[in-house]
């Protein structure tokens, strides 16, 4: 850990751009490197950037091969449910490939009440949700006094006498300052998120115009230097894919969880890899500047998977669900499921108030968790690592030597048991129950068998939130 690194610019971008204007490598260069990730430590800086100027189908199959099965050694078929609460789209800023964008008169404006936020939270739970992703705009109308209570409003919420609640609050919002993230430390939540949109200096202003917080580029790639600072154990980057090269996008990325295990000793905890999809009045929704096909796509998760092996991959409902269902063998750890992008739609579903974007995946979250247990998934709502403190370093110190599943792999078991016995269609019992038995049945740890059998028939017979 180096003090010194923090705050620091850590993007050279002649650097980066010199990197993916290589030759296309050779087989045995390749082969090299896939061997390499298959040790599951990781890829350095210009393997990355090797891997990435690969543009033939065979090369790139092969590529995602090993992704697989850097993703299969790691996390196994446990894939982390999630659902997003859009606290507001009043916004400050003027971001052109967002609909909340200040100048949009297309749409209506909203910031949820903290009553409207209690009903939001309640309909998630009545489907079955126990991990909550909140965002919102930034304006003066949710500030840090805002969070800090929206944030205890979705924790205090109960249904079914008391038995289901939200059991992590994982925060998306503007970048903030050191005291500010300290309270948002003490009101317990997860991960903060926060996305560069494009690591690229010269083409951030173009996205950003005017003279608002966000049009600062370096106040935002150091955000999450200030929420560490500030207590946060998991931070969670990422870019909006489609703004600039996305090969500079993946190597600043990289950079960035180097730079953060630098000065931090722990890198990021999630990476998000959303495409810019169309949104009502953002000119760059329409015209993306720089598309990445599905072939990329697909190449660029792959490539992450492999160069940060324990690191979470997020796929939003901006994909569709065969694009979904494809990454999650190649990559991808964590997907919302059954959401809105729009404030007060889980329990309005009438709601006129704006989205940010256009979903491409509408499928409710048992029609996602069907898919998932039919494709051999178990849909987890875990969050028993947050909650045992097993979070940023002691986390990283368990997965890296491979001794995290032995937490993870009953967990999910034990929240997708209760979600079958509590809000799953027949349809997704049948076919869950038939997944659990299975996998149970294929654990070679007699002792752990015995200890999961146990607990899950404590579970059918009413008993709730066991976890590791």
């Amino acid at each position: 850990m180096d003090k010194s690194e923090r705050g620091k610019n850590f993007i050279d971008r002649d650097k980066l751009y010199s990197l993916i204007e290589g030759e296309i490598p050779t087989s045995s260069q390749i082969d090299e490197i896939l061997n390499k990730g298959l040790k599951l430590k990781g890829l350095n800086l210009e393997e990355v950037a090797t891997l990435l100027r690969v543009d033939d189908e065979e090369t790139i199959q092969k590529i995602m091969n090993v992704a697989h099965t850097v993703k299969d050694e790691i996390y196994g078929k446990r894939l982390v449910i999630f659902a997003p609460i859009y606290t507001g789209n009043a916004c400050i800023n003027n971001c052109t490939y967002c609909s909340f964008r200040r100048d949009n008169k297309l749409i209506k404006r909203k910031v949820l009440t903290m009553s409207e936020i209690a009903e939001e939270t309640s309909s998630l739970l009545k489907e079955g949700h126990k991990r909550a992703l909140l965002i919102c705009g930034e304006s003066k109308l949710n500030n840090i006094d805002y969070l800090v209570e929206a944030i205890r409003t979705t924790y205090s919420v109960r249904e079914s006498s008391e038995r289901d609640y939200i059991r992590r609050i994982n925060i998306e919002v503007a970048p903030m300052e050191v005291d500010e993230f300290i309270k948002l430390k003490a009101e317990k939540i997860g991960t903060y998120v926060c996305f560069q949109e494009t690591y690229d200096p010269l083409l951030y202003p173009i996205y950003h115009p005017d003279n608002t917080k966000k049009a600062n580029y370096e106040y935002r790639l150091s955000v999450m230097d200030r929420a560490m600072e500030g207590g946060v154990d998991d931070v969670g980057i990422g870019a909006l894919f489609g703004l600039g090269d996305y090969r500079f996008e993946v190597l600043a990325i990289m950079e960035h969880a180097a730079h953060l295990e630098r000065a931090f000793g722990c890198g990021p905890h999630t990476v998000s890899v959303p495409r810019i999809e169309y949104a009502v009045g953002a000119p760059h929704s329409e015209n993306i500047p720089s598309k990445v096909s599905d072939q990329d796509f697909k190449k660029l998760v792959a490539v992450i998977r492999i160069a940060l092996p324990y690191t979470g991959i997020i796929l939003s409902t901006r994909e569709n669900d065969s694009m979904r269902n494809e990454l999650i063998k190649y990559g991808v750890s964590q997907i919302s499921a059954g959401s809105k992008t729009n404030p007060g739609s889980y329990s309005h579903k009438d709601e006129e108030a704006g989205s940010q974007f256009t979903l491409g995946d509408h499928r409710t979250l048992d029609e996602t968790i069907y898919s998932l247990a039919e494709a051999g998934y178990i849909p987890s709502f875990c969050t028993g690592c947050y909650r045992k403190g097993r979070v940023g370093h002691d986390f990283m110190d368990l997965a890296k030597p491979g001794l995290i599943k032995h937490y993870c792999m009953p967990n999910a078991i034990f929240t997708f048991e209760e979600y079958l016995e509590d809000f799953a269609s027949n349809e997704t019992k049948s076919k869950g129950k038939e997944l659990l038995k299975k996998l149970i049945e294929e654990i070679g740890e007699n002792k752990l068998k015995a200890k999961i059998s146990k607990q899950i028939q404590h579970i059918d017979k009413g008993k709730r939130d066991i976890y590791f």
